[in-house]
């Protein structure tokens, strides 16, 4: 079987971490108290989306090659 990859974006908010993948197709979101709670959450949600909608759901076209984060200052 061939290996996909996919860019997953992790953030720490106040009340723990929340993850999710970039160009997936559907809605797949991970959570937990730690960074890499997150991350195991989102991979065992995006392995029962694979298997609930098929591997046409990692089908990515175009797939995202880089992500970026930037912070912007705008006057409240």
């Amino acid at each position: 079987m061939d290996e996909k990859h996919i860019k997953i974006v992790v953030e720490k908010h106040q009340d723990g971490y929340v993850a999710y993948p970039l160009g997936l197709k559907g809605v797949v979101v991970g959570q937990g108290d730690s960074y890499e709670e997150a991350l195991a959450d989102v991979k065992s949600a995006i392995r029962f989306h694979m298997e609930t909608f098929g591997a046409e759901a990692l089908d990515i076209d175009p797939p995202v090659l880089e992500a970026f984060v930037v912070e912007a200052g705008f006057p409240s």
